[in-house]
């Protein structure tokens, strides 16, 4: 059993969902905790998407794809663009997804539900082959 949870420590896609729980749960938990402060909705919703990308950056660049990380520098800036730009892809999806059920009559949560699961699926494949594939500037 213990051999069996060492080797699942170890499978990558495992790992890149633990760190996409750990940023959902900085992006909503900032999120509530800034509407329950009085911020603006939207203000606080970019705020705790922001917060939670710098987290899932710091938990995939140590935890996930460690091994490809580029060395820092003009590598490390190109990467750090490109994993923007995935999050910015996640975002769009998950607006579409939401927006799209929302039109269609399915429940916003319903809807929500379905566009986690896509975005990070997306993101993921992004990420492995995209942004962490090759190691630039290493």
């Amino acid at each position: 059993m213990i051999g069996l949870l060492a080797r699942l420590r170890d499978v990558r896609l495992i790992r890149y969902g633990l760190a996409s729980v750990g940023a959902l749960a900085v992006d909503m938990g900032s999120f509530l905790l800034l509407l329950a402060i009085g911020m603006i909705s939207p203000l606080a919703a970019a705020a705790g998407y922001s917060l939670g990308i710098v987290v899932h950056w710091v938990l995939s660049s140590r935890t996930v794809f460690q091994d490809t990380v580029a060395v820092k520098g003009e590598g490390r800036g190109c990467q750090k663009a490109l994993f923007v730009g995935s999050a910015l892809v996640g975002l769009a999806l998950t607006t579409a997804i939401v927006w799209a059920g929302d039109h269609s009559g399915i429940d916003p949560r319903a809807a929500k539900v379905a566009a986690i699961a896509a975005s990070f699926i997306v993101t993921y494949l992004l990420r492995k082959t995209i942004v962490f594939g090759r190691a630039t500037g290493r």
